[in-house]
């Protein structure tokens, strides 16, 4: 115990990292090896007619590869697996490739570091800086060449271009939430201004939130939006959501019934809030915000009215414009409850786009190392897959179902059936 117990003492700073990734190197290899004995198991049957040997065997090791890690190069072995098994479309003797799923062909670099890659080159990190950068984050950024960044750039974009083009046939999404969102970076021509990126995000029927489209448009255009529906449409979303919920932009809210007429319009709440309070002084923001906040948190809708009312009573001869800018969306803005109670929190506002994309908009406002509107695009894309991973599902999964399948409900609950 004593011998133990001096280890962990000296086991600091440059021991104690050594420590860590000789485990992960372990652990990794183990599981390597793991997969590969069961692959060969697998295939135990598969002999040759002739001989009766096995066709599937182990045979050797393929050249060392080193892992780029928070923690370091991890430097690990596959087994090489001879597999000849027998082609079941052409009939003849091939060899057959195994790839171990937790170590894909090319995979050089850990996730932490793929995802951190990014972040980075939206902050303006050139790529013959990123060694240097990831080293001042604790990180072994060594293997992390100019050349390597470009490449996986470069395999980035063309993962974006085959998402974009992926099925949807099937597919059903009950609510959709959209939005543009504006990066301030440098362009290769300055006069076009901030570049928009339009982004979709729907709630499957098991409650799942999934990245749905990613595009760039004009400004948040009728046509921007009309051709990133369109697209949705023809690769297969044939029906559109029960409820869309989106800011201001006329540009949206003219194209959707264009593409899907039954789909109802909720308005988000925030966007709204902060319309209406461009026309108060400051000094009364806080008032003004708590008596807003009171009509989307009342129980009913009728509640919701009755707020709605004293709003205009207490500010219509002071603040006129104000009160014309909450009251026109009236019935867009209380849409949310025709639909269930549980889901309110979700539905009133777009933070699901705006909490994800809100890092995102920190770490772009003072950009100057994203020349060209593909290559924020592109990072935007990978920046969203790392942030989907984290979503969680809806409240209330079950009544997902229930609102697909036409039922109705008023102030969030189910109607009774006639």
């Amino acid at each position: 115990m004593e011998t133990v117990t001096q280890t962990l003492r000296m086991a600091t700073g440059p021991v104690l990292d050594d420590i860590l990734r000789e485990g992960a190197r372990r652990l990794l290899q183990e599981a390597i090896e793991r997969e590969v004995d069961e692959y060969v198991r697998r295939h135990a049957e598969a002999r040759d007619p002739h001989t009766g040997r096995r066709l599937v065997v182990r045979n050797g090791r393929l050249p060392a590869r080193s892992i780029q890690s928070p923690l370091g190069p991890i430097v690990v072995q596959q087994p090489r697996v001879d597999d000849q098994r027998v082609d079941p479309v052409s009939g003849e003797r091939r060899r057959f490739r195994f790839t171990p799923a937790i170590l894909p062909p090319y995979l050089r670099k850990a996730q932490s570091i793929e995802r951190l890659v990014p972040w980075l080159y939206l902050k303006g990190i050139s790529s013959s800086d990123f060694p240097e950068a990831l080293g001042a984050l604790g990180l072994d950024g060594s293997g992390l060449s100019a050349t390597s960044v470009i490449r996986m750039k470069e395999v980035w974009r063309e993962e974006w271009a085959e998402w974009s083009k992926r099925s949807l046939v099937g597919k059903r999404y009950v609510y959709l939430w959209v939005d543009g969102v504006y990066f301030n970076i440098r362009l290769a021509d300055e006069g076009e201004g901030r570049q928009c990126v339009l982004v979709v995000m729907g709630a499957t029927e098991d409650g799942t939130k999934e990245l749905v489209a990613i595009q760039e448009g004009h400004r948040e255009s009728e046509q921007s939006w009309l051709d990133v529906l369109r697209d949705l449409k023809d690769r297969g979303l044939e029906m559109g959501p029960e409820l869309a919920c989106g800011d201001g932009s006329l540009g949206f809210w003219k194209a959707l019934p264009q593409v899907y007429p039954q789909a109802r319009w909720q308005r988000c709440w925030m966007h709204k809030t902060c319309n209406v309070l461009n026309h108060f002084p400051k000094g009364q923001h806080g008032v003004v915000k708590g008596k807003i906040q009171a009509i989307w948190m009342a129980a009913t809708k009728a509640e919701a009215l009755e707020a709605l009312e004293r709003f205009k009573r207490d500010y219509e001869k002071k603040y006129l414009k104000a009160v014309e800018c909450l009251m026109k969306d009236k019935q867009e803005l209380l849409a949310f409850y025709d639909f269930p109670a549980e889901h309110w929190q979700h539905l009133r506002t777009t933070n699901p786009i705006e909490s994800t994309f809100a890092t995102v908009r920190l770490r772009t406002a003072k950009t100057k190392g994203c020349g060209s509107r593909q290559a924020c695009l592109t990072m935007v894309f990978k920046l969203c897959q790392s942030a989907e991973r984290s979503w969680r599902k809806l409240n209330g999964c079950a009544l997902l179902r229930e609102v697909s399948e036409g039922i109705e409900f008023e102030d969030g609950i189910r109607k009774a059936a006639a």
